[in-house]
C-alpha cells in the first residue's frame, strides 16, 4: 500500500500535538517511512533547538520520516515525545518552523521536499485574540493576521508549486466556526478566520483540476491549551479602565456565558481529531467538515436571513439572554 507523507505546523500542543502522536502511531502503517539508513546507533533523543530530532539513531532506522511535526519552537517537542511513551518512531521527525518566517518556511520546505513528496499539508497553527475591540492594540492584531491568515497562505505558497506538479495532494487547513459566524468579542479573531475561509474556497476552485483537495475543519470549543493562551484582557484590569460601563458589563457577561458554555458543550481532542483523519483518508473530502453540530441552528439562520438581522438577534440572545441589549447594569452572579 503506498505510504502517505504528513507536515502539519502548530504541533506544540492541542490538535497538532495529538494529530502527530496518532498519524506517527498509527497502526495500520499507512504513514511508515521509506528510504534508507542512518549511520550511528542508539534511538532518537529529545528535539533538539535545530531542525530535526537531536540524537543517535540505529543502523535500521528508516530515514525518510512521513509525518513532520513542526512548531516554532522544537524544544516544545519534548510534549510530544511523552505522548508517544518517551520514544520517538521511526515515522516522526520535529522540524522547526515559524509561519511567519519565510526562511524559517523555505528550510522546512528544503528539507521534505529533499526526502520524499509531501501528500498532505495540514495547517494548524493558529492563534487567538479575545476582548472589546477597543483594547485590541495594533502589535495583537498583526500577530493574529500574520499567523492565522498571512501564515497559512505563507504555507500553502511553500508546498503548492510542487504539489502542483504531481498533480496530487490535499491541503487541510484548522478552521473554526469563528470563521463561518461572527462571535462577540472576537471581532479579530474571527476576522482572520472568514479570510482563511474565502482563501480555501478560493483555492478549491483553481486546485481541481490539479487534483489537490483543500478541506477547511471548523473547530468549536475544544478541550486544549488554546483558550489558556488566548490573549484575553481582565474585565476588572487596567486595560478596560477607559471603556464604557455597558461595554465592560457585556463583556463580563460574555466571559462568565463562555465559562459555563466551554464546560457543557467543549469537545476533546480525539473527537476532533477524528474528523482531520477522515479528511485525510477520504478520497475526495468536502471543502468544509464541521467537527460539531451544537451552532448548526445559528448557521442556518445566516443563510435563511441573508440581511443578517435574525442571526444577530439570535446570537445576542443566545450569549446575553433576551432583551438586555440596552441593560447596562452589573451582572448577577
Amino acid at each position: 500500500m503506498e505510504k502517505t507523507t504528513v507536515l502539519i505546523t502548530g504541533c506544540s500542543s492541542g490538535i497538532g500535538l495529538g494529530l502527530a502522536a496518532r498519524l506517527a502511531a498509527d497502526a495500520a502503517h499507512r504513514f511508515k517511512g521509506k528510504g534508507g539508513t542512518a549511520p550511528g546507533g542508539g534511538s532518537r533523543g529529545a528535539p533538539g533547538p535545530g531542525s530535526g530530532w537531536r540524537g543517535a539513531w540505529a543502523p535500521t532506522t528508516t530515514l525518510s520520516p512521513p509525518v513532520y511535526a513542526t512548531m516554532r519552537d522544537p524544544a516544545k517537542g519534548e510534549r510530544l515525545l511523552e505522548r508517544l511513551g518517551g520514544c520517538c518512531p521511526a515515522t516522526l521527525d520535529v522540524l522547526q518552523l515559524d509561519v511567519t518566517d519565510p526562511r524559517s518556511l523555505a528550510a522546512a520546505v528544503q528539507r521534505v521536499q529533499g526526502q520524499q513528496p509531501l501528500d498532505v499539508l495540514v495547517c494548524n497553527a493558529g492563534v487567538g485574540l479575545m476582548g472589546p475591540l477597543e483594547t485590541c492594540s495594533d502589535h495583537a492584531m498583526k500577530t493574529v493576521l500574520d499567523v492565522n491568515l498571512f501564515g497559512t497562505i505563507r504555507t500553502i505558497q511553500a508546498f503548492l508549486p510542487a504539489m502542483k506538479r504531481r498533480g496530487a495532494g490535499r491541503i487541510i487547513v484548522s478552521s473554526s466556526i469563528g470563521g463561518l459566524q461572527g462571535l462577540p468579542f472576537k471581532a479579530v479573531y474571527c476576522a482572520s478566520k472568514f479570510a482563511v475561509e474565502g482563501l480555501c474556497e478560493s483555492l478549491a476552485i483553481v486546485l481541481q483540476p490539479f487534483n489537490i483537495h483543500v478541506t477547511l475543519v471548523e473547530c468549536g470549543p475544544v478541550n486544549t491549551s488554546f483558550l489558556a493562551n488566548l490573549q484575553c484582557p481582565d474585565p476588572e484590569g487596567s486595560e478596560l479602565q477607559g471603556l464604557d460601563t455597558k461595554t465592560r458589563n457585556l463583556y463580563r457577561r460574555y466571559l462568565q456565558h463562555c465559562q459555563s458554555f466551554f464546560c457543557e458543550a467543549a469537545q476533546e481532542v480525539e473527537e476532533v481529531l477524528q474528523v482531520f483523519l477522515e479528511a485525510i483518508g477520504s478520497p475526495c473530502p468536502p471543502l468544509r467538515c464541521l467537527t460539531t453540530q451544537r451552532f448548526a441552528s445559528l448557521s442556518r439562520l445566516r443563510l435563511d436571513s441573508p440581511d443578517g438581522s435574525a442571526y444577530v438577534q439570535a446570537m445576542h440572545d443566545f450569549v446575553f439572554g433576551h432583551g438586555e441589549a440596552g441593560d447596562a447594569s452589573e451582572p448577577q452572579p
